[in-house]
């Protein structure tokens, strides 16, 4: 068992399952993770192998004798009949008829409808009065005479859902796990594999579970078709509901004036909209004013009455073009249908969070560890959204006094979410909370740019998204789509020798060393639009020889990455011209035979291109540099290393460096 896992077990013993069980049971069934999840933790949570045996016997049993599958559902009816009562576990809706002055209730599965249910089972689950609660749900059957009156009862019902937890506890467990080791179980338990993300993709998977710990968060996710937008919504916790198409009514989402029943917003700690993209698709224009109300106010009108409500509102589609299509003819809110496109409506959103940041997900990337039972952290969120963590970071910066209100509370909740979610003992570094903190900025930054594209009175005050630290020291923050695809009208490059790798370097060969100006490069993690030589291919002229420091050249993508570099130096070199390369690296005692055979092999191909390969190793080495005889010097600070992995053989990212991911890194050229 990995470290970590040990430690997850030992400190959350009970209220952890291996997720490659919810994987292995769920099979054709179609219910949401954390029925099974609740399952599975009365009966595997634990390290146990033979406990674990039982336990999925003893589930499979359940769901075998108890879960409702809709092509067996005159069986299960039959069951009922014949036995008199029977448990079911199926999702289960009520509405009042108001005619019969009686609640009437309706099994997803089991296909029942317009069955009676108690006063009394109705004011104890009032969620069930929504779109639908998965439950356990004693049913009998008693034969009647008159033919009005169904022969079902419902007995019981009992949502399926952890009752209490002890947040306290949870928080106190906090501080045995580093900050890595938390993201990496909270990754887990949302059933990814942590050691397939960076940080920053750690942060925009966890920037969905927001909604659920903070209450009326607008948050909005757009990017490409599979990538998981909304399978957190539907499958994470019983307090969130997600309404396929996106499309909805007045009456169905707030109040119905017939009968003055209350909608989702005032039932579910979070309603999401799916597809909610899609120009052609038909909007209320007085839905759409209503939710603007809401989404500022946290209130509401219909007819004379003004309700209140605590629900956050998100909105998940896919885009119809590329970020750089997008950010050059458009803008990123394009694919929203045109009433969407209300920059009032779209003022209201705290988070835009960049799904095409967000890897398509591939078998490598789900998890077969131990995480939270999805039940008991989304009770964990529901519980931690009493709290207010969004002044914290005061304690260390200032923000800019030209942010607005509205993009200042759209910072703060964002930021109090994450913290809630990383921190929940609120036990933070500087770093820690700068981290947060940027990453706070940037999404609300985006909308903020989007609007200012769609309407210029929004420039009207501008508005620099930047802060202070205690020594004066500002730090000014930009979407990755800026930096990789243009800047905006308001921000400015940091200073004359610090410059961002979004701008286009010259690749002409009749340019000459001596008219290159030092540069600082500033690569931030998930970056895209770059390449060797965007960063330093015109440095490589007049070169003839060339030492190649880095340590850590013995992975393939690690050899593939040197390859790349050579084949750029070729593309520089004049016909007549020859070039000495010399490389100067590291590797373990088992692996250096290996990267013999491959640097040889290597020197061998490169010899009838007039390039001279060598190669040395250096077990003191540490620094990462590339020195040019022309003076230059290109000091790396990850080598050649800084892309994140590739998708494989069918990923085009492997073969064009500008679609890969960069790691987060700074490069300094310099000349001596």
């Amino acid at each position: 068992m990995k470290e970590l896992d040990q430690k997850i077990v030992e400190k959350f013993e009970g209220k952890i399952v291996r997720k490659d069980l919810t994987k292995h049971l769920k099979g054709n069934a179609v219910v949401p993770s954390y029925v099974l999840e609740y399952l599975l933790g009365q009966h595997c949570s634990t390290n146990d192998e033979e406990i674990i045996k039982h336990g999925i016997e003893k589930v499979k049993s359940i769901i075998t004798n108890h879960f409702v599958h809709r092509d067996e559902a005159e069986i299960i009816k039959s069951l009922i009949r014949e036995k008199g009562n029977h448990r079911i576990i199926d999702k289960i809706s009520v509405r009042l008829n108001d005619k019969a002055d009686r609640y009437e209730a309706r099994f997803s599965n089991l296909g029942l409808n317009n069955i009676p249910i108690s006063d009394a089972i109705v004011k104890a689950n009032s969620k069930i009065l929504t779109e639908g609660v998965w439950s356990l749900i004693n049913v009998a059957y008693m034969a009647v005479e008159e033919r009005n009156t169904p022969p079902w009862i419902i007995e019981s019902v009992k949502p399926i859902q952890i009752a209490n937890v002890d947040i306290e506890d949870y928080k106190i467990q906090r501080q045995h796990f580093t900050t890595e080791e938390w993201l990496g179980l909270l990754m887990q338990s949302i059933g990814l594999n942590p050691e397939e993300l960076s940080t920053r993709s750690k942060l925009i998977q966890l920037s969905r579970l927001i909604p659920f710990t903070e209450n009326n968060y607008n948050f909005i996710e757009l990017g490409p078709k599979g990538t998981g937008k909304s399978h957190i919504f539907s499958e994470l916790s019983p307090h969130g509901i997600l309404i396929s198409g996106g499309e909805i009514s007045k009456a169905k989402l707030f109040v119905n004036n017939s009968n003055g029943s209350i909608g989702l917003v005032g039932y579910w700690d979070v309603v999401a909209y799916d597809e909610f993209a899609g120009k052609s698709k038909k909007v209320d224009r007085g839905l759409v004013d209503i939710m603007k109300n809401y989404m500022a106010n946290k209130s509401f009108s219909r007819g004379t009455d003004v309700y209140q409500a605590e629900a956050s509102m998100v909105f998940v589609g896919n885009t119809d073009h590329s970020v750089p299509y997008m950010m050059k003819h458009s803008h990123l809110f394009e694919a929203l249908p045109n009433d969407y496109q209300d920059t009032a409506f779209l003022d209201r959103i705290h988070a835009y969070i960049p799904g095409w940041e967000v890897s398509k997900l591939r078998n490598e990337f789900f998890t077969d560890d131990f995480g939270f039972i999805v039940d008991y952290i989304a009770e964990i969120l529901k519980n931690l959204r009493k709290e207010d963590c969004s002044k914290l970071y005061q304690k260390y910066f200032t923000l800019s006094n030209s942010i607005t209100t509205r993009d200042k509370t759209a910072i703060e909740k964002t930021f109090s979410g994450l913290v809630k979610i990383i921190f929940p003992n609120l036990n933070m570094s500087e770093d820690d909370v700068k981290l947060l903190l940027d990453f706070s900025i940037e999404c609300r930054k985006r909308v903020k740019d989007q609007l200012i594209k769609m309407d210029e009175t929004f420039n009207d005050d501008p508005v620099y998204f930047e802060y202070e630290d205690k020594n004066g020291t500002i730090f000014k923050i930009q979407t990755l789509e800026e930096i990789e695809y243009g800047f905006t009208d308001n921000e400015n490059k940091k200073n004359e020798n610090t410059e961002l790798i979004s701008e286009s370097y010259s690749t002409t060969t009749d340019a000459s060393s001596e008219s290159l100006k030092p540069k600082t490069l500033l690569l931030r993690e998930n970056q895209t639009n770059v390449s060797y030589e965007k960063i330093f291919g015109e440095y490589l002229l007049n070169c003839n020889s060339i030492l190649i420091i880095d340590p850590y050249i013995r992975m393939p993508y690690q050899v593939r990455n040197l390859m790349e570099f050579i084949r750029l130096v070729l593309s520089k070199k004049s016909s007549d011209q020859s070039i000495s390369i010399h490389l100067k690296t590291f590797n373990t005692d088992e692996k250096i035979p290996e990267m013999i055979d491959t640097f040889d092999d290597l020197s061998d191909t490169l010899v009838d291109m007039d390039i001279n390969f060598t190669y040395g190793f250096d077990e003191s080495i540490h620094d990462r540099s590339i020195n040019l005889d022309n003076g230059w010097i290109i000091s790396l600070g990850r080598g050649l290393d800084i892309w994140q992995r590739t998708g494989g053989m069918l990923d085009f990212a492997e073969y064009h460096q500008e679609k890969r991911l960069c790691k987060e890194t700074n490069i300094h050229i310099y000349k001596l």
